[in-house]
């Protein structure tokens, strides 16, 4: 993991480990489970969103453009290689 990255916000310390620059995993800000940056909407909520058919313009119109299309793309992103990366080797047929 990245090393733990500390900022301020609104004048208060906002600490998040950065696993994109979009897609962050902040410490007591939704059990430590990967968040849009500064915002608590989990990206697991926005893959559920778009793998039931919503669009990527009504889901950033949704989240009033808290979080952009590019974010979105991160998460997508991110996710997809994480998911290749833990798929086990196949034996040589």
């Amino acid at each position: 993991m990245t090393h733990l990255i500390t900022e301020t916000m609104d004048k208060e310390p906002y600490q998040y480990y950065p696993l994109g620059k979009f897609v962050v995993r902040a410490p007591g800000v939704c059990g430590g489970r990967p968040t849009f940056k500064y915002t608590r909407i989990e990206i697991t909520g926005t893959l559920d969103r778009l793998a039931a058919g919503e669009s990527m313009d009504e889901i950033v119109a949704g989240y009033r453009n808290r979080v952009s299309r590019e974010a979105v793309i991160e998460a997508v992103q991110l996710i997809a290689s994480q998911f290749v990366k833990t798929l086990p080797q196949l034996e040589p047929a």
